[in-house]
């Protein structure tokens, strides 16, 4: 693979003197680099970042509406070749860790001096070129491991969001839309990590939900099933059995014998 005529930066950062300070003081051209996108928001930056699908990120992750390690992850997960660096003001070493774990090339402290900025922008820079020009590297399995460990990340705070909205009419889209991941990328990490679909897994948290409530007497099968976030009561009772092996029912008898 040929080494690109110039590598697409983007940076994104909600003060904007950041972002016009870093597209206009470094000479992106001496690193073989052109600024292809910026943005003032992480929500606009992951737009931009999936138009502009650029080599380097530079991006703070404490940006109001962000998650930012799960932002990270979303990225690395979804674009796996992309070199990020982190321009922050956020003093955490186990935010840090976890950052750098998650595929994060560099994490920097602002202000950051010059020396530091195009330090990190030349070992991003060697880092592209090593791993166009070499089909099989050390880059290339940290790379698998990052992207590894991203992946988990996404599937972690994914089934953390579903456990905590299972009784919303829950979307695909909308855990998705969550952890900054697309449809169709989040569907392939739940089936890879887990083994299981989106509907399995969002059953499975219900019916898990259901067992925990059908030991009270007080309390309806169907209002169960209802509140667990079923509005079809046959629809409960075919996914119960197919989970449980036994009715809804079968399995409040049998709690009661314990």
């Amino acid at each position: 693979m040929a080494m690109k005529e110039c590598y697409r930066v983007v940076i994104v950062d909600d003060e904007p003197a950041i972002v016009t300070g870093l597209s206009r003081m470094i000479d992106w051209k001496s690193f073989n680099c052109e600024v292809a996108g910026t943005a003032d928001s992480g929500q606009e930056g992951i737009r931009v970042i999936d138009d502009v699908k650029p080599d380097i990120l530079f991006t703070d992750i404490q940006m109001p509406g962000i998650d930012g390690l799960t932002m990270i992850a979303a990225l690395k997960s979804e674009h796996k070749d992309m070199e990020i660096t982190i321009l922050t003001g956020y003093r955490d070493f186990e935010y840090a860790r976890q950052a750098i774990t998650l595929g994060v090339h560099r994490f920097l402290l602002k202000p950051s001096r010059m020396d530091e900025l195009s330090e990190a922008i030349q070992s991003m820079v060697e880092k592209l070129d090593s791993r166009a020009i070499r089909d099989v590297s050390a880059d290339d399995e940290t790379q698998t491991g990052e992207a590894s460990s991203a992946g988990n990340f996404i599937v972690d705070s994914a089934l953390s969001y579903m456990r905590e909205n299972y009784t919303e009419k829950l979307q695909l889209a909308d855990v998705a839309e969550h952890v900054y991941v697309s449809v169709w990328h989040l569907s392939k990490l739940l089936n890879s990590v887990t083994g299981k679909n989106f509907s399995e897994l969002l059953n499975g948290i219900r019916i898990e939900k259901a067992k925990e409530l059908l030991p009270d007497p007080s309390l309806h099968v169907a209002d169960i099933a209802e509140k667990v976030g079923f509005i079809d009561m046959a629809h409960f009772s075919r996914v119960f059995k197919r989970i449980t092996g036994m009715s809804a029912n079968e399995y409040r008898n049998n709690r009661k014998k314990e």
